[in-house]
């Protein structure tokens, strides 16, 4: 079996879907993307995807070490989404040549199901115990929401207060042992992030999200300081060598690698089983598509540091299109009880609607990050 041929899609709200042929007629789909960046992944998808056609689509391992390797320049948010997506494409083609999904090839599973979470309150959270409530209702037993709108590097206990009622708001109408989990989202600098961790103590929160920015990951251990609150991050590093360097300062709790930016299933299954040596947490990273929940549910499967998934469904980036739309199969994604099942069909478990995908491929898709500034006309985190 050989590569014949590829193309990319990129549909709304912002996705980016890879099809890699094969000559035996067997085909298979990858999600390679950066959020506002679809553009710029696509053109490195077709980089890397040049140089493939006429390879073996089995040789998993050596087909990412190419990719990774044989450019001398490495690494970073663009070419490991690049790799990432090809990567899961390649999986789904072997699961689906073997008749077997594809975590029965990583040595079989560990669980049936994971916990999930579900997104609240939008970029600048509001209502949120209404809406963690009706999630409540819905079956969830987690959310997660963005913690604050702007925030400079010093800023008004105003805002912190906000903050604060909100997840009071949460914690009043779920009860006291519902999951509450608060995302940075890196908008907050560390002297805040500081204020931020101490208050938000007394409400027993599920973790706090890159409570600094990535780049400051050295002041997590002053944050670790001042609260016994779970700390994760992770989201923005893309290969096992900068997890290295987060799971030897002990400074993170649980870590976040997306299986659409971290160079895939090969890749994130690895850094899954380094954390594990040093008894952190995963938590995949997923606020994308369906390409990308599959494979992470596929590597779920078989990490057991693994405790909760991401999951975009009804997340506000979501305007148009949403996590089921593009799939022939939406039942492998119902949730029961705050679980979903691992998917069982061959390859990633996702039967991708290609007629639609083709059709929304023509639409002019450009979703890029908002642009915030403060008061004072500075730009502001996002």
């Amino acid at each position: 079996m050989k590569i014949k041929s590829y193309e990319t899609f990129q549909v709304p709200p912002r996705w980016l879907f890879l099809k890699v042929e094969t000559d035996e007629g067997i085909s298979g789909w990858g999600e390679p993307v950066i959020e506002g960046r679809a553009a710029t992944v696509d053109a490195a998808v077709h980089e890397l995807m040049d140089s493939l056609i006429g390879t073996d689509p089995a040789r998993i391992e050596d087909t990412w070490e190419k990719m990774y390797r044989s450019g001398f320049y490495r690494g970073g948010p663009v070419l490991m989404s690049a790799i990432a997506g090809i990567d899961q494409a390649l999986w789904d083609i072997k699961g689906k040549t073997l008749g077997q999904p594809v975590y029965q090839l990583m040595g079989g599973a560990v669980r049936d199901k994971i916990k999930v979470y579900s997104w609240i309150g939008g970029d600048r959270p509001s209502n949120v115990g209404a809406a963690a409530l009706e999630r409540k209702n819905a079956g969830f037993t987690a959310i997660k929401m963005n913690a604050t709108e702007e925030l400079q590097i010093i800023d008004s206990y105003e805002k912190v207060q906000e903050v604060v009622e909100r997840v009071k708001a949460i914690r009043d109408s779920c009860g006291p042992y519902f999951g509450i989990a608060v995302d940075f989202h890196g908008r907050v600098h560390k002297p805040m992030a500081k204020v931020l961790a101490k208050e938000l103590e007394p409400y027993n929160l599920m973790f706090i999200e890159e409570p600094v920015l990535p780049e400051n990951d050295e002041d997590l251990c002053k944050i670790n300081e001042l609260t016994k609150t779970p700390i994760a991050t992770g989201e923005r590093r893309f290969t096992r060598w900068e997890f290295k360097e987060l799971l030897e300062s002990g400074n993170a709790d649980i870590i976040q690698p997306d299986l659409s930016h971290a160079g895939g299933i090969t890749e994130c299954k690895k850094i899954a089983s380094m954390a594990e040596a040093y008894d952190v947490g995963v938590a995949f990273h997923c606020p994308l598509g369906p390409i990308d929940l599959a494979a992470a549910l596929q590597v779920d499967a078989t990490v057991y540091n693994a405790f909760i998934q991401e999951q975009s469904l009804g997340i506000h980036y979501n305007k148009t299109n949403d996590l089921l739309d593009y799939i022939k199969n939406p039942e492998i994604f119902e949730y029961d009880d705050g679980f979903v099942k691992i998917p069982q069909l061959p390859g990633l478990g996702v039967e991708v609607n290609e007629e639609l995908v083709r059709e929304k491929a023509k639409e002019n898709t450009n979703w890029h990050n908002p642009v915030w500034r403060h008061e004072d006309g500075t730009i502001a985190e996002w």
